[in-house]
């Protein structure tokens, strides 16, 4: 689970994230990244919409996208905001698949200036 100081809580923080980050779309998420100027430890914030399934549904691919996070938070630069948006095909979406498609892309997303 993640610790309080990596999650993204207010709404504020997740538009300012949404709006002003880098994108990268996969097929099962969208994942957007902005370096917070006061760096700080990575912090991630989850948008699983009711187009994704009924409540079991959403709330298995949320507990999914934080266990991926949490593998993923070492390896992230300091500083960084990620919101990971799921898409409806990451409902029937092997773990596997999905962990590989978001570690593909913050990496990606890492590496750009």
């Amino acid at each position: 689970m993640l610790a309080s100081e990596q999650r993204i809580t207010s709404a504020d923080d997740y538009k300012r994230v949404v709006r002003r980050g880098r994108r990268s779309v996969s097929a099962n998420c969208v994942t957007y990244q902005l370096m917070n100027p006061n760096g700080g430890t990575p912090r991630f914030g989850f948008i699983v919409a009711k187009t994704v399934g009924n409540a079991v549904m959403r709330n298995r691919i949320r507990r999914r996208l934080k266990a991926i996070a949490h593998d993923l938070a070492p390896e992230i630069p300091l500083g960084s905001e990620i919101v990971f948006r799921a898409l409806p095909p990451a409902a029937v979406a092997v773990f596997s698949d999905l962990k590989a498609e978001l570690t593909h892309s913050t990496t990606k997303l890492a590496g750009r200036k």
